[in-house]
């Protein structure tokens, strides 16, 4: 049975900074690094949020643009690498506060910055075999960064939730994915160590570009597709430069790449990435269009996806409220480097 997107929601913080004020503290160095990563201003998560709030924000609105009884979600599971809790479930938080079944599944999910596309994988294959109704997958971060560390400059927060049902429901079907996985630890962070570590330029050419290249070549294979026949493309974006390259190393005109292209606005958010890109796509794409997404999480693996566009996208209330770009141009409050250190809790004395 084929599976498709039902709803989806997205949040992230009207707290931002910008990276020319993490330079300025940083000073030349931090302006050499803020200029080579193609990011603006990142999204900065307050003291009372994290990637729990994240997650419940963007399930509701998910749920909301989906029109279902949430008593009918069968499973939810979120990705992330930044729980709140050690030893806790995230995913058990989000089905209390939706009101989903208490008889649902949930799990949390790990990969890096992927850990949200495998939980959209999971989704598709229970409901696909009819175990569950709907399934609710998240994939919600508040990336961390060492100060004056490259990540310092990209690492942001935000959330993005996509309710997972059957075809005839789904405002997208998701026609077939395609996974690509090597053991290639270009990023990691040990257990008790408070900030990651990342092997600097190996995170691009034997991390980044091959395992994202190979996913996506892999599912045009699979599926007898090219990259012409997409409409929009959606790249994880652990900055703004990758994803370009990585369009034209696939042959993907870069203007199709444009609307999915949110990191230079919010900065990288982890496992959210690229499933923020594929919402600000679904907030404009019209029926028939054809969507590849493609995910990346460092240790390292990708996630590819061909989706095609429905008619029900365009009834009365199928996409979220407020899209992704009304999301980044609204009421946002800008901060000075203390205050952003404040509120990522980088003044250990506190």
């Amino acid at each position: 049975m084929k599976t498709g997107i039902v709803g989806y929601g997205t949040a992230f913080p009207r707290m931002r900074i910008k990276v020319e004020e993490i330079a300025r503290v940083w000073g030349k160095e931090g302006s050499r690094i803020a200029a080579g990563l193609g990011i603006r201003e990142k999204a900065v998560a307050a003291l009372d949020e994290d990637s729990a709030t994240f997650a419940v924000e963007s399930a509701r609105i998910a749920l909301e643009s989906s029109r279902i009884d949430p008593s009918k979600i069968g499973a939810v599971f979120v990705g992330s690498e930044s729980k709140p809790y050690a030893v806790k479930p995230t995913a058990s938080i989000v089905a209390d506060a939706v009101a989903a079944s208490p008889v649902t599944t949930a799990a949390d999910f790990e990969f890096a910055c992927k850990a949200g596309t495998t939980a959209i994988q999971t989704c598709m294959g229970m409901v696909g075999a009819g175990m569950i109704e709907y399934g609710l997958a998240i994939g919600s971060d508040t990336a961390q960064g060492k100060p004056s560390d490259a990540l310092e400059y990209s690492a942001g927060s935000g959330g993005a939730s996509y309710i997972i049902g059957k075809e005839s429901e789904s405002i997208a079907i998701i026609e077939d994915t395609f996974s690509y996985t090597t053991d290639t630890p270009d990023f990691w962070r040990r257990q008790h160590a408070e900030f990651p570590e990342h092997a600097g330029r190996f995170t691009a050419e034997p991390a980044y570009f091959k395992h994202v290249v190979n996913a996506t070549k892999g599912l045009l294979e699979k599926t007898g597709s090219k990259a012409a026949d997409f409409d929009y493309a959606v790249f994880h974006q652990p900055n703004g430069k990758f994803p370009p390259r990585a369009a034209k190393i696939l042959g993907v005109p870069e203007e199709r790449i444009k609307q999915g292209l949110i990191t230079p606005f919010i900065g990288n958010t982890y496992s959210a990435s690229a499933m923020i890109g594929l919402a600000s796509v679904l907030d404009v794409a019209a029926e028939g269009q054809k969507i590849l997404v493609t995910s990346y999480g460092s240790g390292a693996g990708s996630d590819s996806f061909s989706i095609t566009v429905t008619g029900n996208i365009s009834k009365p209330g199928r996409r979220q409220a407020q899209s992704v770009f009304a999301q980044i141009e609204a009421e946002r409050a800008y901060v000075d480097y203390a205050t952003y250190a404040k509120h990522r809790r980088k003044i250990k004395s506190l």
